[in-house]
């Protein structure tokens, strides 16, 4: 069939938030280069009345059909036209309740059950509310038309043209015309919402339900803000006149960047005074960057096909965190990108199974947990690196070159290289397509011939891998002299080995100075990686490069390069470290090991972290303090919860006693909320859950809600487990259903239960949205599969044969688990 191009959508829908139903009327103009006598659209889920082929003299009926096989309508023209066509369909199709499409979304109000409609398009899902060509690199314009409820709001990409009464009582609203877009960036929504308009940017509102307003302010100010940094940073005024930021109750993903009507989970736009922790604001402010990071990325220039996504998520992570950073200098946020983006990347990264970050096949591309943290935690900390290697200055006009010269257009990972080359002239596009066009990164092994450092490099993998692979790497070297001066060398690594000329006089070398680079570091003679253990404690090497060496150390122990007790020793050398980025992580891997760890070197563990985070805790205070930094905030409930789990009387004295303020009426300061709440359940039993219960039911912060069901993740007895479980299927909206899940795949008593509840209850859990059923997965297979490892991949092996959807989620957890058997089989005293 030949290409068709669609150049109009002219939309009009009728939703009935009663029935949840809608009637619709789509009229399309489409462009034929060469004859046709068939149109196929994208259609799923809509009951097509009648098609018809509209022509000057009028308009002539059309034979049609469905195939639900491929999402396809398939319409037979009556006569062979090309160039200009203008189709017209009347259709109509449901409100649904699965958080995709167009579907419906539940709040109550007055102690009655009311409901909104919205939509939810990306990748492909425009499909079910109008027929059309669904796919990114058909950029056509857009003019919506909704009747409404005269009591209600309708809001879509752009500004209210027209707006009238009609003899019916509904409403007629007639929107601008959209800029050329994707389908999956199309946004309509219908219900009482209420408007916050920015007082310096009118352009920019924030829409919520009656009496959430209050609330409003905060991410309001910072999405004025985040579009202020945006236009001046890309050189390209934002080119639609309004910019709504919408906080929707229920929603699958975290945010959901359509042009000109963004939408958010709740938690993640609303600031609940006394609620939302400093952690929580500077998440709101991170998504919200983040969102409008995409209205240049993703909806001004365009993946020519989805196997270049990263193009959108990977710039719109990177900017998240950087207009945060402008902004909120004070709060470490690059320490925090690191941390959180790029250690995560480099766990998943590390697997066997694994997608390059140009994801082939990207026409059936799905954003899911197996890709997601390729596509945009990898994808951002890859332009991180490219960023240190070319200089901000020849970064930023690399990207203002890209979006100039492909602005309303699609563009293609090369056509991104070529910028960052014209722009700093250096040899990006071969680096570039080492990294984006093939899975996984290396761990480059230093080793020491006088005064010659050599260089090996291979890719870092869990399991043993006989990969070939080899990458162009940016490496940035430290060389310290005998008199402790300093030396920085930036080598272009090219080969497999490579040698580098250090000097006879070299006393210690450090590998990726500043951690710019994507890679780990494998120090042969451990001379050096004992004085770079040296240097750590007397910190004359930055949070960035203490947080590198440990964290690498901990991920060769888990690749069983070495045993877990020399990370151990290791950490010695942290004794008396303070910094938030290093702390946090050794937290994290000794989280780790001692979820996975046999059960005799557990108590190993807690005497290990015991101590150490109790003085920690001493030092920072147990109870956060006025005008302390971000971090340290964030850092104290990270381990006065883990410090309990490790059996810290104190810690535990100390959250007990905040639970029974909150419990009498009093109030627990936001920062340590949640450390507060998985506490109570952790030491509690059935009269904590009762007040949990209550809470969650009368509290109108999604923030709360949310924190909530991480702490009744965390109950002890089988009672309360099992209680639990039963309330994810029974109470728990659909949304969060997947959050005392994964709080209780941390929980080493919630852990032996988990199996056989998930085989038990598998029905239940299969009609979550497909998403959030893969974090189930995610969450249970990796470490409550350890007591079962035959069981489990009999099972996956047959299930995955029924679920083909499920099939990366999948691997990815059967790898897994086998990282984290033979940890837990080599570390068996």
């Amino acid at each position: 069939m030949p290409d068709l191009t669609a150049l109009n959508y002219r939309i009009r829908l009728v939703p009935d938030l009663v029935r949840f139903t809608f009637e619709g009327r789509v009229d399309i103009r489409l462009e034929a280069p060469e004859p046709v006598t068939q149109i196929r659209l994208n259609a799923v889920e809509l009951a097509v009345w009648r098609c018809s082929l509209k022509r000057p003299d009028g308009a002539a009926a059309c034979a049609f059909r469905v195939d639900p096989t491929v999402e396809q309508l398939c319409i037979d023209l009556p006569e062979t036209v090309s160039g200009p066509i203008r189709i017209q369909i009347d259709y109509a199709g449901k409100i649904n309740d699965r958080m995709a499409g167009f579907y419906r979304s539940r709040y109550t109000r007055d102690g009655r059950t009311e409901h909104i409609a919205v939509t939810q398009f990306e990748e492909r899902d425009a499909r079910r509310a109008f027929p059309c060509l669904d796919h990114p690199a058909q950029k056509a314009v857009f003019d919506i038309e909704l009747e409404v409820d005269r009591s209600l709001t309708a809001v879509s990409n752009t500004a209210i043209q027209v707006q009238e009464i009609l003899e019916n009582g509904q409403k007629r609203v007639v929107f601008e015309s959209t800029p050329k877009m994707s389908t999956y960036l199309v946004f309509f929504g219908v219900g009482p919402f209420e408007t916050l308009q920015d007082h310096v940017d009118s352009r920019v509102r924030v829409l919520t339900l009656p009496g959430q307003q209050k609330f409003a302010g905060y991410g309001l100010e910072f999405g004025r803000k985040a579009l202020q940094f945006s236009e001046s940073y890309y050189g390209i005024p934002y080119p639609l006149s309004k910019m709504d930021l919408i906080a929707v109750p229920d929603f699958a993903f975290g945010a959901m960047e359509n042009w000109g009507a963004i939408t958010f989970r709740e938690n993640l736009l609303l600031h609940y005074p006394d609620v939302t922790s400093r952690s929580g604001e500077e998440r709101i402010c991170e998504v919200i960057a983040h969102e409008i990071a995409h209205q240049w990325f993703g909806n001004l220039v365009t993946p020519s096909d989805w196997s270049y996504l990263w193009l959108n998520e990977s710039f719109a992570t990177y900017f998240g965190y950087g207009v945060v950073a402008h902004y909120h200098p004070e709060w470490e946020i690059w320490q925090q990108f690191l941390n959180g983006t790029t250690a995560s990347a480099m766990t998943r990264d590390g697997l066997l199974e694994n997608y390059a970050i140009e994801i082939p096949g990207g026409a059936q591309l799905v954003i899911n947990t197996s890709t997601a943290p390729i596509i945009y935690n990898k994808g951002g900390s890859i332009l991180r690196q490219i960023e240190g290697y070319i200089g901000p200055d020849g970064f930023q006009k690399g990207l203002r070159r890209y979006l100039n010269t492909h602005a309303y257009q699609c563009a293609a990972s090369r056509h991104l290289w070529e910028a960052f080359e014209a722009a700093s002239e250096r040899p990006v596009n071969a680096m570039m397509k080492s990294w984006v066009e093939q899975p996984g990164f290396p761990v480059i092994t230093a080793g020491r011939e006088g005064g010659w450092l050599v260089l090996t490099q291979k890719r870092f993998t869990y399991l043993p891998n006989d990969s070939g692979q080899s990458w162009l790497v940016p490496v940035t070297l430290l060389v310290f002299g005998p008199a402790g001066e300093r030396r920085r060398m930036t080598v272009l690594m090219d080969a497999v080995e490579q040698r580098v000329d250090i000097g006879q006089d070299a006393v210690a070398f450090k590998l990726n100075d500043g951690q710019t680079g994507f890679y780990r570091v494998r120090y042969a003679d451990p001379q050096n990686l004992k004085r770079l253990g040296e240097m750590a404690r007397e910190k004359t090497l930055p949070p960035e490069d203490r947080w590198g060496l440990q964290n690498d150390l901990y991920a060769l122990c888990v690749a069983g390069d070495m045993p877990l007790s020399a990370y151990f020793d290791y950490l010695g050398y942290y004794a008396s470290e303070d910094a938030y980025l290093p702390l946090s992580s050794m937290a994290g891997n000794l989280s780790h090991a001692h979820l996975v760890a046999p059960p005799g070197q557990r108590a190993q563990i807690a005497a290990l972290a015991r101590p150490w985070f109790e003085a920690i805790l001493g030092r920072i205070g147990y109870a956060p303090r006025p005008a302390e930094k971000q971090t340290t905030a964030i850092l104290r409930d990270q381990l006065l919860f883990d410090a309990i789990q490790y059996g810290s009387a104190a810690a535990e004295a100390f959250a007990l006693e905040r639970f029974g303020d909150l419990s009498r009426g009093g109030s627990v300061h936001p920062d340590i909320l949640k450390s507060v709440m998985q506490t109570a359940a952790w030491c509690g039993a059935a009269h904590e859950f009762e007040w949990f219960d209550r809470r969650f039911n009368a509290c109108a912060s999604e923030h709360e809600r949310l924190t909530i069901l991480s702490a009744i993740g965390c109950f002890r007895g089988g009672t309360e487990i099992e209680r639990a479980l039963d309330y994810v299927l029974t109470t728990v909206p659909p949304r969060n259903k997947f959050i005392p899940i994964v709080a209780m795949s941390g929980n080493l008593h919630a852990v032996p239960l988990l199996w056989d509840w998930y085989l038990n209850h598998l029905p239940e859990l299969e009609q979550f949205h497909p998403m959030l059923y893969e974090r189930v997965i995610a969450a249970i297979v990796p470490v409550a599969g350890i007591d079962h490892t035959e069981a489990v991949r009999r099972f996956f092996a047959d299930y995955v044969l029924k679920n083909e959807k499920a099939a990366d989620v999948i691997r990815l957890c059967l790898e897994r688990l086998e990282i984290n058997q033979r940890m837990r089989n080599r570390n068996h005293p």
